[in-house]
């Protein structure tokens, strides 16, 4: 039976160029699906080996969706991570000009993204909201209540659409961090440019409860790249934690920060170590090296049988 990977459908959407990153993927079989939970409902019952899925947006941060389905799916792991450029392009039916279009098809996120560049150059257009990027291209041939739509560049790969400008988000260096999500699995080993995903819950709602939490890495020398909050909907006050820390459970200090989170807190989540997108190595006080955590264990394993100080 060939391997099958789940993505964000359909053809010519982000998601899709992030699992054409994925050497493993190369060759198999991509299924195209709606959404998050479809994605990951085929990584739980088995029709998929891993699932490709949006997580975070450097203009719009955390993709809430995606981390709330993390937190209440159990048994996932994140094997991988990939970077996605974000750019939109205005594409319209064939023969239509820039000048003709009055009405705008887009998604409400890429909406916000090309909000200026269209006021500029479409003074007065009208926005038709749209469920997905590629969805608000394929409606212009489903109907003519819109004359253009906000797209990624791919989208003309597949469909026979007229690009009437290229490069049109407010920002040029809007990125899309993706992971590559599969079930419960042996971590891959350490490359030394690794990432740390945990969901961590607070034990009550207190005042200092938020840095107890974040200490556990702060002693540690563990930089935290992401950290976001969420609601965990049993009442108000009551959260959890989306923690990205730089480095590799088989680091010490990260090992080490682990433990301390698994004492204090109700509920952790394990979410994965593996390669960051970038490769970038990662970058620790050398008070904070492999051997000093051993060499203290060592210290402390010597007094205890009572062993003779060096």
């Amino acid at each position: 039976m060939s391997e099958t990977y789940s993505y964000l459908g359909p053809s010519g959407t982000f998601t899709e160029a992030a699992l054409a990153q994925v050497p493993e993927a190369q060759g198999k079989e991509w299924h195209s699906v709606n959404n998050v939970g479809e994605a990951l409902d085929d990584v739980v019952s088995g029709r998929s080996v891993a699932a490709m899925i949006a997580i975070e947006n450097s203009i719009e941060g955390g993709v809430s969706a995606t981390q709330d389905a993390l937190a209440n799916i159990p048994g996932l792991r994140i094997v991988g991570e990939y970077l996605v450029r974000v750019q939109f392009v205005l594409v319209a039916r064939p023969g239509t000009t820039l000048d003709e279009v009055r009405v705008v098809n887009a998604h409400p996120v890429a909406y916000a993204q090309t909000r200026k560049w269209l006021d500029s150059h479409v003074p007065a257009h009208g926005h038709i909201p749209s469920t997905s990027n590629v969805a608000a291209a394929l409606s212009l041939f489903e109907n003519d209540l819109a004359d253009a739509a906000v797209a990624p560049p791919q989208i003309v790969q597949h469909h026979a659409l007229e690009v009437l400008a290229e490069n049109i988000s407010d920002n040029a260096n809007a990125v899309t961090r993706f992971v590559l999500v599969s079930r419960g699995a042996a971590v891959p080993p350490a490359t030394g440019a690794d990432k740390t995903s945990i969901i961590a819950e607070l034990p009550d709602d207190r005042s200092g409860a938020l840095l107890e939490l974040l200490e556990q890495f702060s002693t540690r020398g563990v930089n935290l790249s992401l950290l976001q909050s969420r609601p965990i909907g049993d009442a108000l006050g009551r959260y959890r934690f989306v923690i990205d820390a730089d480095g590799h459970i088989t680091d010490e200090r990260v090992a080490d920060a682990l433990l301390g989170v698994r004492r204090f807190s109700p509920k952790i989540i394990f979410l994965g170590s593996y390669p960051r997108a970038d490769r970038s190595p990662v970058e620790y006080v050398p008070r904070y090296d492999n051997d000093v955590f051993i060499e203290a264990r060592d210290w402390l394993r010597a007094l205890v049988s009572g062993e003779p100080e060096a």
